[in-house]
Order: C-alpha cells, then structure tokens, then sequence
C-alpha cells in the first residue's frame, strides 16, 4: 500500500495546486536516480551544456564568480560587447567577480546588464531602488559599487522597471546585431522558473513555439510556492513582506543567450535543501513549457551545484 503524494492529493488542499502541466509521476522518476547520475548527458542536452557539482557553498561561489568574470575579460580581451543578464539569487558569487575582475584590472565598459526580474505590484510599478529589498540595490551593493572604477557604466545598467523592462528587446537587439555575445546568469526557482517566468505561464499558450517567444511580463502573478521559497530565502522566513507579483523577463529572451551559466545552491543545513527537485526536474524532464527551467540544457553553459542537492532525494526526519 502506497501512502504519498498522487495517492492522497485527490480532494486534498493541495488538489489543483501545482501546475496542469506537471506530470507527477514523471517528476518523481526524475528524482529516483543515484547521485552520481545527475551529470550523465541526456539526449536533449546541448553538446556544450556541462553540469558541475560542487562540495561546499564556497567552492561554488568560486567557481561560479570566475565563470561570470572571465566571460567579461575574454569579452574585453577580444574586443567584443558583452550582455550579461543578471539574477538576484544567488548572490555569493558577485563577491568573486569583483575580486577577480579587480585582480586582472578588467574594466567593464563593454558590458551592458539586464537584472532579469525585480519585485513589483500587479501594474508593474517596482520598490524605490533604496530599498533593501529591491533587486536594483542589491545589484548596487554586490556588483557594481565594489568594482569601483571598473565598474558597468550607469547608461549601461539596466532595471526590470515599468518603463524600462518594454526596452529590453529592443535594446539587446541591437546589441546583438553590432555583434555583442549574449549571456545569462540564473538561478533555478523551487518552481522551476528562470527569472520569475513561471511554470504557470505555460497554459497560457498552445505550443510551446508561441511560449518560446515571450520577451517579458510586468507584474507577473508568482506561484504560493514561490512566495514560500522567497520568504526562506530572502525575507528571513517573513511571509508578510514578500510581494506577490513580480517584473520578468521571459524565454524570448534568455533563449537567445550565446551562453547560460546557472547556479543551485539550495541548501539550508543539517541535510535540509529546498531545490533538489528542481534540480533534477531541470536536468531530467526534458524541454517542456510547463516547467520553464526544462530548456536551459538545450543552451551551451555551465551549471554548478552543491554536491548534496542531488540526494538521494528520500526521506529523512531533520
């Protein structure tokens, strides 16, 4: 006799709850691997998609701080413009990309960034950049005031407000066409989403063609699971503060990337995590619009992950 979730959801409170497009079953096979098959390529990876796994928290921000800075330096050593959209979480490795872009006097006058996301009522209209909360001043207090001289130039900096998220498209058009490499950094959410697309977003079109060409999205409608997630993460479990809606990028945008270079670092501690799943979800389920974070193996890029996101995903009393 099986007691879990698929036997006991049906008039459950959470019946309904999930996504449309989430196939249960299919979920839970991906996550019933050993560990040490998490990087075994699938047929849907791109050749140049190469997770990494990564023992401690350090380690990760490392590692992931120099991919980030090198991307600028080999940008700036071959005389080309860089566009980088840029996530908020994780956050650790920003620390790295200034030490290392200081350590090689690398200045980032080619580049041009993208926050991919930023808190927002349901018109859109986003936190005043003071707040410790917004997005925009974390960016300011990791990234762009520790580079000091070195630092993106402020015409060059980009915000998902209101006004400026429409111009997006447009501005990394251009960007691309005077030959600029588009890359993204991004984290992966407990719902699957990049950005805040999410997986909800995926009902709203037939064909996942029609999906793939959604640039973004003001005052997206998040997911309760994304509110708790966030509460965890970034409001010190504070429900109350957490916004319900967010500014987004979408994948007619992140799509386009020359690269992606992701991060999960979801782990809290005495063998608790939150991301896992979507870990494995990512790796395993295969391109799928319901589960927004499904194709970024078909992008060339590099995903680092802690080594123990990959489980064994089994039950554990903490």
């Amino acid at each position: 006799m099986s007691i879990d979730f698929n036997s006991t959801v049906k008039g459950s409170l959470l019946e309904g709850f999930y996504p449309k497009g989430w196939d249960m079953d299919k979920i839970d096979e991906c996550c019933s691997h050993a560990p040490e098959e998490i990087t075994e390529k699938q047929d849907f990876w791109n050749d140049d998609f190469h997770p990494v796994s990564c023992k401690t928290i350090e380690e990760f921000n490392v590692k992931l701080g120099h991919e980030i800075a090198l991307e600028i330096k080999t940008a700036r050593d071959t005389d080309q413009k860089l566009a980088l959209i840029l996530p908020v979480g994780p956050m650790g490795m920003y620390e790295w990309v200034v030490y290392f872009l200081k350590k090689w006097n690398v200045s980032c006058k080619h580049v041009t960034c993208f926050n991919m996301d930023e808190w927002a009522d349901g018109e859109g209209n986003t936190l005043d950049p003071s707040n410790p909360a917004s997005f925009q001043y974390a960016m300011e207090q990791a990234f762009y005031n520790p580079l000091g001289e070195l630092t993106v130039p402020r015409e060059q900096r980009n915000f998902a407000t209101k006004n400026n998220l429409p111009t997006y498209p447009d501005k990394i058009a251009a960007l691309k066409k005077d030959g600029a490499r588009l890359v993204t950094v991004y984290g992966i959410g407990r719902m699957c989403h990049i950005a805040f697309w999410e997986p909800m977003m995926g009902a709203e079109f037939d064909t996942d063609e029609e999906w793939k060409k959604q640039p973004y999205r003001k005052g997206m409608k998040l997911h309760p699971m994304t509110i708790e997630q966030n509460a965890i993460t970034s409001f010190k479990s504070r429900i109350p503060l957490v916004p319900c809606t967010a500014n987004t990028i979408g994948p007619g945008l992140f799509l386009q990337s020359d690269r992606m270079i992701g991060g999960a670092d979801g782990a809290l501690s005495r063998g608790m995590q939150w991301q896992g799943m979507s870990l494995w979800m990512t790796l395993r389920y295969g391109p799928d619009r319901h589960i927004t974070s499904s194709f970024v193996p078909t992008i060339p890029g590099t995903l680092f992950f802690l080594e123990e996101l990959a489980g064994p995903l089994v039950a554990e009393c903490n």
